[in-house]
């Protein structure tokens, strides 16, 4: 099978402990290249996956010819610069989420792709699993009937101040960090963009959101509610601590489920009906290699990216109308 050389810009967190491993699992994918902000960094992230090539710059992986796609887990306020960077550079480029500050410059970014000629996509993995698209076809199939309600929820633990999540200078907040994945969820369930929006947020001292919650009517007349928030205790059993779940109503039942973002393994949700309750279990593979995989996909065969440039834009769209509601 042909592979795609893959440079990673950046030795985040969530490259270390999901994407990477993600890429190693991904059967068109080659773990060629890694950049750090330090050559050591780097090295050590090599000696750990198995990278071919390490960086000690972000320009110097940009400039080997053999990268063939770039995966950026940078923090969102270096997501254009480099997105951009990568992209006139020829790179194909997957793009952590949230993909952009704004509709706008998300705009300006897939406008960067289209002009350069490769690809671009933002990084929801969980709406790469089979868990996710098994619910959707729930929906779909009307298993529920009309849906007339969806709640979404994303809530963790607060971080130490010296967190990029906590500070407004690097886009921090639970709406940007959280609470992106409960609108994606909303309108990839709904199809549907809200007419109405109201929301209201809790504020830290640093001024970003720790807690915010949206509330969305639709043409159609669905509602629907997200909360996302950074306010449970560090403290339980000395580990991260953190609230997932979602609930679909429909005019026949409803479906629920307390499954994480990104959770694999065997996963399950609840359909309701009347008085009968079914548990349906999908087996979910690491969300990252399959993303990663479909990008691939994209690249060699021309598949459609299944996180598109309309779908981004119209979640960059309800974030702006938030962000908007909160004065953030």
């Amino acid at each position: 099978m042909q592979k795609i050389k893959w440079g990673v810009l950046g030795t985040a967190g969530i490259a270390k402990e999901q994407t990477i491993p993600g890429m190693k699992e991904a059967s068109n994918c080659e773990v060629y290249a890694i950049a750090g902000r330090n050559l050591e960094k780097a090295k050590e992230f090599q000696e750990m996956f198995g990278f071919e090539k390490a960086y000690g710059s972000y320009e110097e992986l940009l400039q080997d010819p053999e990268v063939e796609a770039v995966y950026i887990p940078l923090p969102n306020t270096l997501h254009y610069e480099w997105t951009v960077k990568a992209l006139e550079a020829k790179k194909h480029v997957l793009c952590e989420k949230p993909l952009a500050p704004s509709e706008e410059v998300a705009r300006q970014m897939i406008e960067a792709a289209e002009k350069n000629g490769v690809l671009l996509m933002e990084a929801f993995a969980y709406l790469h699993s089979p868990f996710t698209k098994a619910v959707k076809a729930e929906l779909d199939a009307k298993t529920i009937g009309d849906v007339v309600y969806m709640e979404s929820t994303f809530i963790t633990s607060d971080y130490d101040i010296s967190n990029i999540r906590m500070r407004r200078d690097t886009l921090g907040g639970c709406l940007y960090d959280l609470g992106c994945y409960n609108t994606t969820q909303i309108l990839w369930m709904l199809e549907e963009e809200p007419e109405r929006v109201q929301a209201i947020s809790d504020f830290s001292e640093e001024n970003i959101d720790v807690n915010t919650t949206a509330i969305m009517n639709f043409k159609s007349g669905k509602r629907a509610v997200m909360h996302s928030g950074m306010v449970l205790s560090k403290e339980i059993e000395e580990k991260f601590d953190r609230i997932d779940n979602f609930r679909i109503h429909g005019t026949k039942g409803s479906i629920r489920s307390d499954v994480q973002f990104n959770q694999c393994g065997k996963l399950a949700y609840v359909v309701s009906i009347g008085d009968k309750e079914e548990i349906k279990v999908v087996d979910t593979p690491q969300n990252y290699g399959l993303e990663v995989e479909q990008f691939g996909r994209c690249i060699l065969e021309g598949e459609e990216l299944h996180v598109s440039h309309e779908f981004t834009l119209k979640n960059a769209r309800l974030m702006d109308r938030i962000l908007k509601e909160i004065n953030y």
